[in-house]
C-alpha cells in the first residue's frame, strides 16, 4: 500500500488479513439460529431508538440515516482497521516524512510496514472477539460497510457472534440481553447524531494528542517493543503506590509527553461521560422493557471485573482497557449524581458546547460541574 509515493508505516491490508486469520471462531450456531439472532438485533436496535430518545430527551438530527449494521468478527475488524488508519494518518505521515525518501529507507519502510501490520492485526484479532457493539465514528463508508451520508458519516455496529457468546456464558435470557446491549449502543448513536459538534471535537482532540508526538520512528517502535515484552514477564507484578499490583503502562501512556497528558485528560473526561451516560441510560430504560435487567447487570459487572486469566488481564492493561472500565464506572456516577441534582434537562446542558463538557476533575466531583455550568448559566 502506498501513499503520496511513499510506503505506509502500517500495512493495513496485512493487518486486516492477519486479524481475520487469527481471530477465534464465534460460538457454534445453526444457520437458522444465526438468521434469527441477526433479525432480532435489528428489531431491538429499532426499538431501542425510541426508548433512548424518550428517556434522554435528546432529538437526533438525521439519526434515521445512520445505518445499523449487524456484523461478524471480520466485519468489525475491517471497520476498525479503516477507522484507525483514518485517525492515525497525520502521525504516520509525519513519521514517514521524518524517515526520509531514500531507496534504502523505502525498503526498510516496506519491511517495517509489514511487521507493524502483523502486530496491529494481532491486537485487532484480540479485540474482535470481545466487543459487543460500537458506534463507529471515524471510518470512511464503503460498499460493504456504509455510513451516514455527508461529512462525518457514522454507523452503529452490533457484533452478533460476541453477543451470542456472552449471553450463553452469563446464562441470561437472550432476548433481554440483546435489547439491553442495543440500548447502550443506541445511546452512543443518539449522542453523536443529536450533538453535531461532538464528532469533530473528539477527532480534533485525538489529532492534537497525536500531533504532540515528536519521536523518531525507531524510538516509538522501541517503546512499543518494551510494552509487548512486559507481557512475557513472570511472577506477581510489583505493587504500585496504592498497594495494588502494578501491571505497567498502557500503550497510550508509554508515548505521552506533558502536552499529551493535558489532551489525554480531556479525552478521558469526554469518553467517561459518553460511556457512563450509555450505562446510565441502559439501566434507566431497562426495568421498563428488560424484565431481567437486574440479573443481567449483576452478572455482566462480575464478568467485566474478573477478566479471563493473566494474559487477558495483561493485554487489557496494555491496551488501556482497564482505564475504559473505570470510564464506565466513573462516568455513570457523574451522570447519576447530576441527574439527581438538576434533572435530565439540567444534565443535558452538558451537550451545549465543548465548554460545557466536564473536566476530568469534574467527572470525579459532579458538584463542581453543576456549580460551573448551572451557576454561570443562571
Amino acid at each position: 500500500m502506498t501513499s503520496l509515493g511513499g510506503v505506509e508505516m502500517v500495512d493495513w491490508n496485512l493487518a486486516v488479513a492477519t486479524a481475520t486469520r487469527l481471530v477465534k471462531p464465534g460460538p457454534e450456531v445453526s444457520r437458522e439460529e444465526a438468521r434469527e439472532a441477526v433479525a432480532e438485533l435489528r428489531r431491538h436496535a429499532a426499538a431501542a431508538e425510541e426508548h433512548v430518545r424518550g428517556f434522554t430527551r435528546m432529538t437526533p438530527d438525521g439519526a434515521a440515516d445512520t445505518p445499523v449494521l449487524v456484523v461478524d468478527r471480520p466485519g468489525w475488524i475491517r471497520a476498525n482497521a479503516a477507522g484507525f488508519r483514518e485517525l492515525l494518518s497525520p502521525l504516520l505521515d509525519k513519521m514517514r516524512a521524518r524517515r526520509g525518501a531514500g531507496p534504502g529507507n523505502a525498503v526498510l519502510g516496506a519491511v517495517g510496514g509489514k511487521v507493524t501490520g502483523v502486530e496491529v492485526g494481532m491486537l485487532l484479532s484480540f479485540m474482535a472477539s470481545r466487543v459487543l457493539g460500537q458506534y463507529e465514528t471515524f471510518a470512511p463508508p464503503t460498499r460493504d460497510l456504509p455510513g451516514a451520508p455527508g461529512e462525518g458519516g457514522g454507523r452503529l455496529l452490533l457484533v452478533a457472534p460476541n453477543i451470542v457468546h456472552i449471553e450463553r456464558e452469563l446464562d441470561v435470557d437472550p432476548h433481554d440481553f440483546r435489547l439491553w446491549v442495543c440500548l447502550h449502543e443506541e445511546t452512543h448513536r443518539t449522542q453523536f447524531s443529536a450533538v453535531p459538534w461532538l464528532r469533530d471535537h473528539i477527532e480534533g482532540e485525538i489529532h492534537a494528542f497525536l500531533g504532540e508526538t515528536d519521536m523518531e520512528p525507531s524510538a516509538l517502535l522501541e517503546r512499543l517493543r518494551e510494552a509487548f515484552q512486559s507481557l512475557a514477564g513472570s511472577g506477581r507484578p510489583e505493587p504500585g503506590e496504592d498497594g495494588e499490583p502494578d501491571g505497567g503502562n498502557s500503550l497510550v501512556e508509554l508515548v505521552q509527553t506533558p502536552a499529551q497528558r493535558e489532551v489525554l485528560g480531556r479525552i478521558t473526561a469526554v469518553m467517561s461521560l459518553l460511556e457512563g451516560h450509555a450505562d446510565y441510560v441502559m439501566d434507566g430504560v431497562g426495568p421498563q422493557v428488560v424484565p431481567t435487567v437486574a440479573e443481567i447487570r449483576e452478572k455482566f459487572q462480575k464478568r467485566r471485573a474478573a477478566g479471563a486469566g493473566r494474559l487477558d488481564q495483561a493485554l487489557r492493561r496494555l491496551l488501556g482497557l482497564d482505564a475504559k472500565l473505570r470510564q464506565y464506572r466513573d462516568g455513570e456516577r457523574f451522570v447519576r449524581a447530576v441527574v439527581e441534582e438538576v434533572g435530565m434537562d439540567g444534565f443535558n446542558r452538558v451537550w451545549t458546547s465543548p465548554n460545557t463538557l466536564p473536566t476530568r476533575a469534574e467527572i470525579a466531583d459532579p458538584a463542581e460541574w453543576i456549580a460551573r455550568v448551572h451557576r454561570k448559566a443562571d
